[in-house]
């Protein structure tokens, strides 16, 4: 009897475990793994429903269901390569929105009576439709601003995570990617198909500076009153030497000029000084090296200074060269937490979910992700992030008719010396952030003079 006993409390204790892991499964993991490409659920789903349409904030249609002249039906992308790696496509696999959304564009909330009916005729059921947060205007402003430069523009609100827009070039038509997949897929050199803004790895050059010098008042509140450097456009220590961007020299400076003016010497002579563990736990707080709250496909950004490193990799650190990589994203979700008392909000893109005829089945809100910053943290790089527009690289964005506050960086990357990224990160209204704007245009050289232009120019539609 007592064995039975066991046998059956066995028996039991196993189904209850199952149940829970059911239940837990059904909860988190269902939604990843049935959007997954390789499910193949998601195709008898395509047989039985219409995909829905994905509309931009305003309700602009982004993607829809249509008829090709001869008659066969097709992914139809109104907006052509203005959309094409935020929206993505559905052929040939599915990216961006399309993939994010997919299950939710295959399932149909029309009512069940309706539902019953077309399946009992044959007819496939309408998918739901997503209403993103996208805004068309500030979306061409970025496409054309971004011009014939490979690089990628983010542009978000960093109070809610809602993103506005999202722009990476080399770009690709949508409409067309079945019968152009092989061209597009086999364009190593140009990579039209990678998402810059999410999947882009680039050295993030002088706007690291903004890290470096958070580690630097972390470590020494005080020191900012007392510390002054003189610049002579070189700086040499053990062997080991650093210039300023093309040997600019910027005499005596104290901190608030040294990052306004993006000074090399400076941070990379500070970085010396910086304990190694706490700046690597900074740059981990702020989720180098971690998993970011995004939707999206995207790249690990990447910290790789240790304790044992040697005197030029820690000058190089400092100044946002050597083996340190981010996304633009990243830049654009750290620029945003500054701007927002230092609070990350998790991105979003999707804003509305709805039955086709309109009815609201999910809307969502922002949220606030984690604190990487203390609130007096994010006022203070806040204030020398002002300063760099009113005295600094950024002083094409001063003297408007609204603020901004803002880091440029000019990373040099490859073996061929003086090639560089042009980089610039920053938000608008800096008493009350309205807008975060994140740039980076590869191969372009300075930040203040390519990048700021392009920053300026969303900016300023933002305002019209």
């Amino acid at each position: 009897m007592k064995e039975l006993r066991l046998i059956v409390y066995f028996f039991l204790a196993l189904f209850l475990g199952m149940t829970v892991y059911l239940v837990i499964y059904v909860a988190f993991y269902a939604p990843t793994t049935i959007n997954n490409n390789y499910n193949m659920r998601q195709k008898d789903l395509a047989k039985q429903v219409i995909r829905g349409t994905i509309y931009a904030a305003d309700g602009t249609v982004l993607a829809r269901e249509a008829m090709d002249p001869s008659g066969c039906e097709v992914r139809n992308y109104p907006y052509g390569r203005l959309f094409a790696h935020v929206v993505g496509f559905s052929t040939n696999g599915t990216t961006g929105l399309e993939n994010t959304a997919n299950i939710r564009l295959l399932t149909s909330s029309a009512p069940v009576d309706e539902k019953i009916g077309k399946e009992m005729a044959g007819v496939r059921n309408t998918g739901d439709n997503i209403r993103t947060t996208l805004d068309v205007k500030l979306q061409r402003t970025a496409y054309e601003a971004l011009g014939n430069h490979k690089g990628a523009v983010v542009v978000m609100e960093p109070k809610t995570g809602r993103v506005l827009a999202m722009v990476s070039k080399p770009d690709f038509d949508p409409n067309t990617v079945s019968e152009n997949w092989t061209e597009i897929s086999g364009d190593e050199d140009n990579s039209p198909l990678v998402n810059r803004v999410t999947q882009g790895l680039y050295p993030p050059g002088s706007t690291f500076k903004i890290i470096t010098l958070l580690q630097y008042l972390k470590e020494d509140p005080e020191g900012p009153a007392e510390y002054e450097f003189n610049c002579k456009g070189r700086v040499t220590v053990e062997d080991s030497s650093i210039e300023c961007y093309h040997g600019s020299v910027h005499g005596r400076v104290d901190l608030d000029e040294a990052f306004a003016k993006s000074c090399n010497c400076a941070f990379a002579t500070l970085g010396l000084d910086l304990d190694v563990p706490g700046f690597e736990d900074t740059a981990q707080k702020l989720l180098f090296d971690r998993i970011l709250p995004i939707d999206l496909n995207y790249s690990k950004s990447r910290f790789a200074l240790t304790s044992d490193a040697d005197t030029f990799e820690r000058m190089q650190t400092a100044i946002g060269q050597g083996k340190t990589l981010i996304t633009p994203m990243h830049m654009a979700l750290i620029t945003s937490a500054i701007a927002n008392g230092g609070v990350m909000m998790r991105p979003y893109e999707i804003e509305r979910l709805e039955s086709y005829q309109g009815r609201l089945i999910k809307a969502y809100e922002p949220e606030a992700y984690r604190q990487i910053l203390t609130e007096e943290e994010a006022g203070e790089l806040t204030e020398y992030l002002t300063d760099v527009i009113l005295n600094g690289t950024g002083r094409k964005l001063s003297g408007l008719s609204y603020t901004v506050a803002g880091k440029t960086g000019s990373a040099e990357y490859g073996k061929e010396k003086g090639k560089s990224h042009a980089w610039f990160t920053g938000f608008c209204d800096v008493e009350d952030p309205k807008l975060t704007v994140t740039v980076v245009i590869e191969g372009a050289g300075s930040g203040s003079d390519m990048a700021v232009p392009v920053a300026k120019r969303i900016f300023d539609a933002y305002y019209e």
